[in-house]
């Protein structure tokens, strides 16, 4: 120990990438390093010190502040175009990144066969590349598949930032490190467990399959991180059901916004789905990962972070109905990109509501 891993509770864009960054800044530990398990399939967004926002694909948003060691392990599927490009943007210390030689390498035919194969149109793919990586690894060089695995120890580009990843990580651990692991997507899209196959993702996004992915024991991990969002959201298109789907204007006009709010994905920039709280996908979340911390996110879409102090108040509504209907109350909240507030009346594990 201490392993925290950041999971979502939804389908994603919960707001995890945030949360990461800031269970960074609140660590105190001498070391501090950032896992990136998953792949370029989706963005994570938060804003630096200073103030700057990043939108990153590939890097984990936890180590946006240039201070923690940057881990893709063996379960990390890695775009080197992407990679190389964040790194370039962030003027990142490439002493403190480490990439385990089994780490998976997509390549440009990985990313053409899941166009060619619908998936772009058929599940709201972003076309990425990371399915076909996952399949062409499991093939296992398969005479009747065309695709071939790439791995981080194959790659030149890759070489100055290969190590034995899990060992490193160990002794890490062993001398006292806070390892953080920002996992990707959320649990709706999850592919064994989400209960929306087949418009899923190519892998599992719980906290037990980041923790597999990373190369870690489950007897290292002290804090599992739900993050949750006021209004969930899907991608554009074919994407799947979302439960009590919305619109972005109905949303503003809920709230007398001056301008509507839209937002769009991180890779393919489309307009995203938006739905209301369901508690669903959010309490069959909650029984596979057993979280430590809930961070219910995105409430200034309901109302003021100063109405936290009007107990009567619209977004105290929101917040009572949210703990009522998943059973749980939360421990954090999340306005807008930054930050996060404790909840003054919940300290430590979440209890029933």
């Amino acid at each position: 120990m201490p392993v925290s891993i950041v999971v979502g509770g939804q389908f994603g864009s919960e707001g995890k990438g945030k949360v990461s960054l800031e269970l960074v800044r609140m660590a105190t530990e001498g070391r501090i390093a950032v896992v990136r398990v998953g792949g370029p399939n989706s963005g994570h967004t938060a804003y630096d010190r200073s103030g700057r926002k990043f939108a990153l694909r590939q890097l984990p948003a936890g180590a946006i502040d240039r201070n923690a060691d940057i881990v893709f392990p063996a379960g990390s599927y890695i775009d080197v175009d992407v990679l190389l490009g964040e790194i370039e943007d962030l003027d990142y210390p490439r002493d403190r990144i480490f990439v385990s030689p089994y780490a998976n390498v997509i390549t440009p035919e990985q990313k053409a066969w899941e166009v060619d194969a619908g998936l772009v149109s058929g599940i709201g793919s972003t076309g990425s590349g990371v399915g076909a990586a996952i399949m062409a690894q499991v093939a296992r060089e398969a005479s009747n598949f065309p695709l071939h695995r790439h791995d981080a120890a194959h790659c030149g580009v890759l070489e100055p930032f290969l190590r034995d990843t899990t060992a490193l990580m160990r002794n890490w651990l062993d001398a006292g490190a806070r390892i953080v692991i920002e996992g990707t997507q959320g649990f709706g899209l999850s592919l064994y467990d989400g209960g929306y196959w087949p418009k899923a993702t190519s892998r599992a996004t719980t906290a037990a399959a980041a923790l597999a992915e990373t190369g870690l024991s489950p007897m290292d991990v002290d804090n599992v991180v739900l993050v949750i969002r006021s209004y969930p959201i899907r991608v554009a298109g074919n994407s799947g059901p979302l439960p009590g789907e919305t619109s972005w204007e109905a949303i503003s006009e809920s709230i007398d916004a001056q301008t509507n709010l839209r937002e769009f994905t991180t890779v393919t920039k489309k307009l995203r789905r938006v739905g209301h709280f369901d508690a669903s996908v959010v309490k069959a979340a909650i029984a596979c990962n057993n979280p430590t911390m809930i961070v219910l996110n995105h409430l200034d879409y309901v109302g003021l972070e100063a109405d936290l102090d009007d107990a009567n108040s619209k977004i105290n509504d929101f917040i009572r109905e949210v703990s009522d209907a998943i059973g749980l109350a939360m421990t954090h909240f999340g306005f807008s990109d930054r930050g996060m507030t404790p909840n003054p009346s919940q300290a430590g594990r979440p209890v029933r509501a």
